[in-house]
């Protein structure tokens, strides 16, 4: 049974609100965040609360022991910044000899990172947001209590003991935080007992993880990636993610008048594929963790990149190669990556206040449901997946590193203000995903109710993001392929063909995506997810004449 804890009648798929919205995966998940800011917390408070409870409602898609990269715009300092809550591998260099030695597995604990959602909410509390940690706990707690898994009560212990460390400190808020987390990562002077358990769990399976890995973890506050396209500043998360290949095909994509094209017309859908592609072929040769590898990330961005780039798209012809670019010698193609070729669990969640603040975080785990709890309740995910064993490789396992994810929120400002944000599930199709809301709102002047319901396409041209295999070709999925879905016309759909696409038509959602977006000039925000893609909104009502209550359609 899902656990409820309480009434989510009111909650569909799109909402309107100046007093603020949230779209993300269940309903009983956006109404926890909807109850913290109808308390009065902020975008910051009612995102931690509502990724709490996603770790329940969308359990198998996020939880505690899995990620949430988070973007925020802050209306006090009018700054993004990307919050890293992605865990990195283990410390120990033996264990890195063992990957080295016997690949990272794909299906027990010695995938899983350091567990990174704990620290990622506490961290964004203390620096972003007002409440406590028991305040947006509290209707995590609720689910938990009303649920029957076996992990429920076990994890709703842990949280109990991290309230009640909280409680227990004297001190300001930050410091009573920082007391909870310090509890679930071993940092404490004197109780540890939950990264007790956890290193035990991991013991008992065979994982490498260990207290220390724990101890030392810290979420990054870092800059965020960000280019311009047609007047609006895209911002994503670094290299640590795939999130700024999206900035990359913007740029490719800006001097076509994709308007004039036609909305999915044969002409849009191909030079947009043909744009990702190239993307992601940079994506996949030089991303990885900034604070282990150099990325030539300026390099990528530049004018005189993306030009000779561009000029590699041919409109007649689906390429069918993987063509990452050279940008150290700026050359548009690298000899020696062009090859001829022989497929996730993630949630979503963007919220806006009434005072501007606005975030966008995709949480994630791809939960291994087979493979325990331990008595901390606490399930652990896959990401180390995202690594690989290739020696030299920038996303090469190494003590201590992150994976380089395919978890990618993304902010939208234009005259420094926010007016998108976007939230997609989807491993590999989640950029792609937002590329196509990205066209539709900017380009196409689609609100999110009308854009997350048009059809949408994608493409596999690119290796698998949770493939670990040293040998990299062997993990490309399929050359020229195109994704589309069945209401996109059967003409356009045999025109792509002719160009060689390798067409595909899909009935079900391609990706899982939740938007929001917001007139800076009157404060009201339109949010929207996906319902065929199981995804809520819902809003705190007030000019809208609801007196309080949530906003829906």
């Amino acid at each position: 049974m899902k656990p409820s804890a309480g009434d989510t009648r009111q909650i569909g798929w799109q909402a309107i609100s100046s007093g603020g919205v949230i779209a993300a995966g269940a309903a009983e998940a956006v109404a926890a965040g909807i109850k913290i800011l109808e308390l009065g917390g902020n975008a910051a408070d009612a995102a931690i609360a509502t990724i709490l409870a996603l770790t329940v409602t969308d359990h198998g898609e996020c939880s505690i022991g899995g990620e949430v990269p988070l973007l925020i715009y802050d209306a006090g300092s009018r700054q993004v910044r990307a919050l890293s809550g992605q865990g990195g591998a283990p410390l120990s260099p033996e264990a890195i000899a063992w990957y080295m030695t016997h690949g990272i597995p794909v299906a027990d604990v010695k995938m899983a990172p350091v567990p990174s959602v704990v620290d990622l909410c506490i961290t964004t509390l203390q620096h972003y947001g007002t409440r406590s940690f028991a305040d947006v706990c509290s209707p995590t707690l609720a689910l938990l209590d009303a649920g029957e898994e076996d992990w429920h009560p076990r994890l709703a212990r842990t949280l109990h003991r991290m309230v009640e460390e909280e409680t227990r400190i004297v001190g300001s808020r930050e410091i009573r935080l920082q007391a909870a987390c310090d509890r679930f990562y071993g940092r404490h002077p004197e109780r540890n007992d939950i990264a007790e358990e956890l290193e035990a769990f991991y013991i008992e399976r065979g994982g490498f993880l260990r207290r220390r890995d724990l101890a030392v973890h810290r979420t990054r506050i870092e800059a965020s990636v960000s280019v311009d396209y047609r007047g609006y500043a895209v911002h994503k998360c670094g290299t640590w993610t795939q999130g700024p290949y999206l900035c990359q095909a913007l740029r490719l994509l800006e001097s076509f008048d994709l308007r004039s094209m036609g909305h999915l017309s044969a002409d849009y859908i191909h030079v947009v594929t043909e744009a990702l592609k190239l993307a992601m072929a940079d994506r996949d040769q030089y991303y990885g963790d900034p604070e282990f590898v150099g990325v030539p990330l300026g390099s990528l961005l530049t004018d005189a990149y993306t030009e000779m780039r561009r000029a590699l798209i041919d409109m007649q012809n689906a390429s069918h190669e993987a063509r990452p670019g050279d940008p150290y010698t700026m050359q548009p193609l690298l000899g020696s990556g062009v090859f001829r070729p022989g497929t996730g669990g993630t949630t979503t969640c963007v919220v806006a206040d009434r005072w501007g603040n606005v975030v966008a975080a995709t949480p994630s785990a791809n939960v291994h449901l087979d493979g325990g709890w331990g008595q901390a309740g606490v399930t652990y995910g896959n990401r180390l997946r995202s690594l690989n064993t290739t020696p030299g490789h920038p996303n090469c396992i190494q003590p201590g590193k992150r994976p380089r994810i395919t978890l990618t929120p993304t902010l939208v400002l234009k005259a420094g203000e926010p007016v998108l944000a976007i939230s997609v599930a989807g491993g590999d199709l989640q950029d792609q995903v937002t590329v196509n809301l990205l066209l539709d709102a900017i380009d196409l002047a689609m609100s999110p109710a009308e854009a997350v319901r048009v059809p949408r396409f994608a493409t596999y041209h690119h290796q698998d993001s949770f493939n670990p295999d040293p040998l990299r070709q062997r993990t490309f999925i399929r050359a020229g392929s195109l994704t589309v879905n069945e209401g996109i016309e059967q003409t356009v759909r045999t025109e792509l063909a002719c160009r060689h696409h390798q067409v595909e038509v899909r009935q079900s959602a391609i990706g899982c995506p939740v938007v929001l977006q917001r007139d800076p000039a009157t404060g009201v925000v339109a949010a929207a997810g996906d319902p065929a893609a199981g995804r809520h909104a819902a809003g705190v009502g007030d000019d809208a004449g609801c007196g309080g209550c949530v906003c829906v359609i």
